[in-house]
């Protein structure tokens, strides 16, 4: 689809080539995984745009309706109904920008959303934890949120901290700006996180920019974003929440447009119906966004789910989940704007086989087709109802192979080898001592930090641990050896002089 193009907020590198050995670095390049051909790609656009104007989105009786009415949608009063044009859809896809920047309080764990650069992170609202020390479930808290950030400040393929877990122990009216500070202080890497309330969104805003420096360099070098799941499905505005998602706009924050219906519950049991459903919200997010705000900073926030259709159980390991996640980035992709998506999520209860394997088929799928803002992807349990703190440290190890996978196979004159073969061939018959082995060994192959490659004697003698047994010993470690890079003790103080601070 052509459109105008905008510039982004900073570009990054096209050129991946001046690093030619791996390292497992986030803003690796996916999109070999294409689960839709493009004409199926036209098809789902094309109904997206007639469900908009057929259908249309619910919105009641606001400033959000009114702002669709000044813009010229067809409103229905009686039915409340806001009616999309595809000439609107058009003129919002080229406003919005076609890469957004975020930024970390270290400028190192900067990400460039767009394209198919891949950056995997947290997510979620998980309601417990289980316990380092018992493995027994327990409710979550702020400190949590807090030692949470922690290990994500450590743990080399967790590229963003969407905090991952609600702090229960937290009254609502001071939950938002404690969570994104519990955060913030917690780690370097970029922080995103959600308001409930207008006025949250302003206090958090003010505290972020005091970290940053000023509003100004706030706007400049966005150390936090707002999720917002502003739609009820199907194909609703939620009243408060549009508001919210008004005032991050207005404040000029990067904001990912969260959009999650489960098929067979609250979107068609056709996959391809629930991705129609899906990016026609998106789409209408998009118009309102920009009507707000143009050049407003969005990004895509495809979170379509499964149902068990024999139980309609809410599934987070499943295939058709891995799939639709991989299509809605061929979805992002046409558009040309970013992709916030899911992977790693598990209906396992606890860190065990069922966990690995549905963790690394969706993660792989979703970085394979180059989301650029993989969400959920380390630390989930129990169909997110659960983290656990060497759930983290296990899926680092499956982002770092998942990393690895995304990068490919480098082809080259050197890397092809012909003349390697023909001296190995001709002399001593085998590759391991050769120059090539000795420059490649430790770049050319990703080692887990906590699966197991020794043998059984080497295993055993060190006391035979499991994977899960390994990644609690790890994760304590970290937790009892990490201290972050603090936010200045003069700003801090500052923040807790302005507002209630309970970390």
């Amino acid at each position: 689809m052509s459109r105008r193009r905008r510039h982004s907020r900073r570009r990054h590198s096209e050129d991946q080539k001046k690093e030619p050995l791996f390292k497992p670095l986030p803003g690796l390049r996916g999109g070999q995984y294409k689960p839709l051909s493009q004409e199926e790609v036209k098809q789902i656009h094309r109904a997206s745009l007639a469900v908009l104007e057929q259908t249309g989105i619910e919105v009641m009786s606001s400033e959000c309706r009114e702002i669709f009415k000044d813009a010229g949608a067809h409103i229905d009063e009686d039915n409340n109904r806001v009616y999309i044009s595809k000439a609107m859809v058009e003129h919002a896809l080229a406003s919005a920008p076609n890469e957004v920047m975020l930024c970390g309080r270290d400028p190192k764990y900067d990400m460039h959303l767009g394209g198919t650069r891949v950056y995997m992170g947290t997510g979620g609202a998980a309601v417990k934890v289980l316990d380092l020390d018992t493995g027994h479930p327990r409710p979550s808290t702020l400190a949590d949120v807090a030692e949470i950030g922690r290990l994500v400040d450590v743990l080399d393929n967790i590229h963003f901290y969407l905090r991952a877990c609600v702090a229960r122990d937290v009254p609502s009216e001071n939950l938002d700006l404690n969570t994104y500070y519990a955060s913030l202080a917690n780690t370097s890497k970029h922080v995103t996180g959600n308001c409930y309330a207008v006025q949250s969104v302003r206090d958090v805003v003010e505290m972020a920019g005091m970290i940053a420096g000023g509003g100004d360099k706030l706007k400049e070098r966005p150390i936090i974003s707002a999720t917002i799941c502003w739609t009820v499905s199907p194909l609703r505005f939620a009243p408060e929440t549009v508001e919210v998602l008004t005032e991050v706009v207005r404040q000029d924050i990067p904001v990912f447009l969260s959009s999650a219906p489960q098929s067979g519950a609250t979107s068609p049991a056709a996959l391809a119906g629930t991705l129609v459903q899906i990016n026609a919200e998106e789409l209408s997010g998009v118009v309102y966004t920009q009507l707000v705000k143009p050049g407003a900073p969005i990004i895509l926030g495809y979170v379509p789910s499964v149902s068990d259709m024999r139980t309609g159980n809410f599934v987070g390991g499943a295939p058709e989940f891995a799939l639709m996640h991989a299509a809605v980035c061929q979805l992002g992709q046409f558009y040309q704007l970013p992709v916030y998506n899911s992977s790693g999520l598990t209906d396992s209860k606890i860190p065990d086989i069922q966990a690995g394997y549905e963790k690394g088929m969706t993660g792989l799928a979703a970085a394979l087709a180059g989301a650029n803002y993989i969400h959920h992807s380390a630390g989930f349990l129990e169909s997110m109802m659960t983290v656990a703190y060497e759930q983290f440290v296990i899926d680092d190890d499956i982002n770092g192979s998942i990393m690895r996978m995304v990068r490919g196979i480098e082809v080259n004159d050197s890397t092809l080898s012909v003349e390697l073969i023909d001296e190995v061939c001709r002399g001593e018959g085998h590759y391991l001592g050769t120059q090539q082995s000795l420059q490649l060994m430790n770049s050319e192959y990703y080692y887990p930090h906590t699966g197991d490659r020794q043998r059984r004697g080497e295993w055993e003698e060190k006391g035979g641990l499991t994977m899960w047994e390994a990644a609690r010993t790890q994760a304590k470690h970290i937790l009892a050896t990490h201290r972050p890079a603090p936010i200045s003790p003069e700003v801090d103080a500052k923040i807790r002089e302005r507002f209630t601070i309970l970390l």
